[in-house]
């Protein structure tokens, strides 16, 4: 079949985003606004309701709000029961909720082992437990698309935060070679410097880190939220299909590649 722009359409699908509701100005709710105008029917998730709910409502009626914790097994069986009833199945995870802003600037030696735990259920364990009950629901639909959000933080991991997302490609690549064989697709999206509200506490304008970022990147240090939702399009619809197991580096160069 001749390749056509409609396979970047999403109509019909239904999309769960998790940490699509919190920090104002961030990648979830960019993710979750990107695939609705695509033409997917969302459920925006957090453990922020009222932040679910904001942007659940910016979207309309194609959006239902979850409040979700995707580190407790039985509130993630509850957000996929509601995305079942509200929309009757599900094609699309996106696995984006993270801690990010807690698990920056403490040196892993110094890091409290509960808080490193908490990093990890809630980074790693978190979207395991998402992808598992997200399966048999896309099974149903004998397909699905999963994409993990790690960080260029990851390449090299120097950070505990960066340790948790260098484990999350792990997963990703391990989910991709066991759901393979069933038509579901889990690929990751590795940002860059993003400027959304929790990206920009982390590097305001004039940081060191920044300064570092500008003489090293190749073509643009810093991004926003929507230069991330193209990557997401492409990893979530048709158009995308011969894509598995992958990181795609949104990040102005970087991360560089042979």
């Amino acid at each position: 079949m001749a390749f056509t722009n409609q396979q970047f359409r999403l109509d019909g699908k239904v999309a769960i985003v998790t940490g699509a509701g919190a920090r104002g100005n961030s990648i979830g709710a960019a993710y979750a606004r990107g695939l609705a105008q695509a033409g997917a029917s969302v459920v925006v998730a957090d453990l922020n309701g009222e932040g679910a709910r904001t942007v659940a409502a910016e979207i309309g009626q194609g959006a239902l709000a979850v409040q979700a914790d995707i580190a407790d097994p039985a509130s993630v069986g509850a957000m996929m029961a509601a995305t079942r009833e509200r929309f009757g199945g599900l094609d699309i995870l996106v696995n984006n909720a993270a801690l990010m802003v807690e698990a920056v600037g403490t040196p892993a030696l110094q890091m409290p082992i509960a808080d490193f735990e908490r990093l990890m259920r809630v980074n790693l364990t978190g979207a395991l437990i998402c992808s598992q009950a997200a399966v048999p629901l896309m099974m149903e639909r004998g397909r699905g698309k999963i994409v993990n959000q790690i960080s260029a933080g990851a390449f090299p991991a120097q950070t505990p935060y960066g340790v948790s997302k260098i484990a999350l490609l792990g997963l990703t690549t391990t989910l991709a070679t066991e759901l393979g064989p069933m038509n579901i697709n889990v690929n990751a999206i590795a940002p860059g410097m993003t400027m959304s509200d929790a990206g920009r506490s982390l590097t305001p304008d004039g940081s060191p880190f920044v300064q570092a970022a500008m003489a090293r990147v190749v073509k643009q240090p810093r991004g926003t939220p929507d230069d991330l939702v193209g990557a997401l399009l492409l990893l979530c619809s048709s158009a995308g299909d011969w894509i598995t197991g992958q990181a795609l580096n949104v990040d102005g160069g970087f991360i560089l590649r042979n």
